[in-house]
């Protein structure tokens, strides 16, 4: 059985392919290999990850799902042996979610023993009720035995509204049961931890190809080991992974 895990959020330049990349290799730090997907029609964000070995797969034509690319993709989910990472553009968003239920994908993956991970990110600042939403409409959308894992992105801004945490808003507690983790994304936005992450990730580095550059400073290697391990830690505690 692989985990199959679909990065899904109507709004752009949220963090979504930050959360695949991070997925991968964590994956990997396990001693896996995921068949990484990048579907993002406009921005191709996670296929610059040139040591996780992206794959590109056109699933879009104009505003329509080119139906048959789409069969491939699920083509190559069936015969996947470890776990499978795909991340979706905003643009896709809305025909693609409508095609995974429409078809009953989800029914037909666990036909398969394959499990669904659809992984969705809320963000702070003007984002946040965009975000929000957008996690309600996966919920309302998905069957009831869809998994979700929501990473919770503060780089905008703290994920409060009227005072409430994302906790308390009416879009969790309505769903709550629905929600098997909640990943808290480290709010870096100095100019130590924040400056040395943004870098990274700009060039498309990961973690491990990051701290093995002697090019950088002894300190910006140290800071980007610890926010890896923060974040590794939230994900060995999330037990759905």
């Amino acid at each position: 059985m692989a985990k199959i895990h679909l990065i899904l959020q109507g709004k752009g330049g949220v963090g979504k392919s930050f959360i695949a990349a991070a997925l991968a290799q964590y994956k990997e730090s396990k001693g896996q290999k995921p068949l990484c997907i990048d579907t993002d029609p406009v921005n191709a964000t996670f296929l610059g990850y040139k040591n996780l070995d992206v794959k590109r797969l056109a699933i879009m034509e104009g505003d329509e799902i080119n139906t048959r690319n789409f069969d491939k993709l699920v083509e190559l989910i069936a015969g996947a042996k470890n776990d499978v990472i795909i991340d979706n553009g905003a643009s896709s968003f809305v025909p693609l979610s409508h095609y995974l239920i429409s078809n009953q994908v989800p029914a037909l993956l666990a036909g398969m023993s394959h499990e669904l991970l659809v992984h969705t990110v809320v963000t702070g600042g003007q984002a946040l009720l965009d975000t929000v939403s957008g996690f309600s409409q996966l919920a309302a959308q998905f069957p009831t035995e869809s998994v979700f894992v929501v990473w919770l992105n503060p780089y905008w801004g703290p994920i409060e509204h009227e005072g409430k945490s994302f906790e308390q808003m009416k879009a969790y507690t309505n769903n709550k049961t629905r929600v098997s983790a909640i990943v808290r994304i480290p709010s870096l936005k100095d100019e130590t931890y924040g400056r040395d992450l943004s870098d990274m990730l700009q060039e498309r580095l990961t973690f491990d190809a990051a701290l093995a550059m002697e090019s950088l400073t002894i300190m910006t290697r140290q800071r980007l080991k610890i926010i890896k391990g923060q974040l590794y830690g939230q994900l060995n505690s999330a037990t759905v992974l």
